[in-house]
């Protein structure tokens, strides 16, 4: 096939797809999960810098999760495991 077959290929639709659309979407997805593994290598980064400054990354995590959810909802986590250790005489 050659490279002028392939360009017209490219706009042709089959079975109602558009090979360039579907390409354009594709290679979208690409990108973000490729800037996805930078941002998670970043991550890892400062992660490793909280540790060599003396922080606790296990609770860096938890405050992290916290962080993304409403305060009612963190607010009833914590009662209930305050009230939970309690019960376990904790």
């Amino acid at each position: 096939m050659t490279s002028e077959n392939f360009s017209k290929e490219e706009t042709v639709s089959v079975g109602g797809i558009s090979a360039e659309r579907l390409r354009s979407i594709i290679e979208r997805v690409e990108r973000l999960e490729e800037e996805r593994k930078e941002l998670a290598s970043d991550i890892k980064d400062i992660l490793l810098e909280a540790k060599s400054a003396g922080f606790d990354v296990k609770v860096i995590r938890q405050i992290l999760r916290l962080r993304k959810q409403e305060p009612a909802e963190v607010e009833e986590q914590e009662t209930l495991l305050d009230l939970y250790r309690r019960a376990l005489g904790m």
